[in-house]
């Protein structure tokens, strides 16, 4: 049987307050993640994501459950872990005044990478994420984009087989991202392990092998992007004017499972698709109704997302 890369055993964390019932971020997670992939750790705000991250890194204690890294306990074997973790937190903590060259000298220094490989290293990991020109440079004059990517950099310098990126892309424009995205896959490609949280289902969908969505501290789903999606049926977009008993029938055809929205534009969503689509033409046909827009979906990571989740905004 092949050692989990990360392995969560009945994960439990519990945040005492002061007069207030105990906040529970987490309850009973179990979760083994195979080595060699990305995986998306994928939640409202709130639901416990960072949470987990931050155990995995030792920052917190856990208050039940055991949490592992390559086989080593987090909670007794922690230095060990870090040996072995690299982690890039939502928060770049870079030195401003620094240039890129002495942040991961600074690093390298700190974590102990041996004299005699730090040079090559640093020039390894700054050739990956695309800053080597730029190597000189403060890091105050970087955009958010560059920064985030010198924080990848610099988790890799101790080259970890195991990497936890925690909203690596949050705040940077759409060419920044991509270059994230594509170094990502690099670190994948190289055989590493890639545990990565997001808020942004696209990112998800395009980057990771294996997904689970928590919510409210417990996991409500897993599997891949195709899975999640597979399961949660295809549906109808329509815009058109419709009166209350025309959406009444629509809403009761056979093969609509329900009906989201409000006139002009409406959801329906399918138990089947192509029979129903079928069934639901005809009966706009019938009706003499024109819609101004008219398209059989299949629902995308976002659309399972807000299925399981709901639309409500979170704090």
């Amino acid at each position: 049987m092949i050692q989990p890369a990360i392995s969560l055993q009945n994960f439990r964390m519990v945040f005492p307050r002061p007069k207030q019932t105990p906040f529970t971020a987490i309850e009973d997670l179990s979760l083994d993640i195979a080595p060699g992939q990305v995986f998306g750790l994928l939640g409202p705000n709130g639901s416990g994501k960072t949470t987990t991250v931050n155990a995995l890194c030792g920052l917190i204690r856990p208050t039940g459950g055991r949490l592992s890294v390559l086989g080593l306990d987090v909670t007794r074997q922690l230095t060990s872990v870090r040996k072995v973790l690299g982690v890039v937190p939502q928060e770049t903590a870079l030195y401003n005044d620094l240039t890129a060259a002495e942040n991961l000298h600074f690093h390298a220094r700190f974590y102990q990478v041996p004299g005699g490989e730090r040079k090559q290293r640093m020039a390894e990991v700054l050739e990956l994420v695309g800053l080597t020109a730029r190597q000189h440079d403060r890091v105050g004059t970087y955009s958010g984009g560059m920064q985030r990517r010198l924080a990848l950099a610099r988790a890799l310098l101790t080259a970890p087989q195991v990497v936890i990126l925690d909203e690596p892309t949050l705040g940077v424009d759409v060419q920044s991202r991509a270059a994230l995205w594509e170094r990502i896959r690099q670190i994948a490609r190289e055989g590493r392990t890639v545990l990565l949280t997001t808020n942004y289902m696209e990112e998800a969908q395009a980057l990771a092998d294996d997904i689970a969505i928590l919510d409210r501290g417990k996991l409500i789903a897993r599997g891949t992007s195709a899975e999640l999606r597979g399961g949660a049926g295809q549906y109808v977009e329509i815009e058109a004017d419709l009166s209350p008993a025309q959406l009444i029938a629509l809403q009761e055809l056979d093969g609509v499972a329900a009906l989201l929205g409000t006139p002009p534009s409406i959801r329906l969503n399918l138990k089947d698709g192509t029979g129903t689509f079928q069934t639901i033409l005809a009966y706009l046909n019938a009706q003499q109704i024109t819609p101004r827009a008219l398209s059989l979906r299949q629902p995308d990571l976002n659309d399972v997302f807000i299925e399981l989740t709901g639309r409500a905004l979170r704090d």
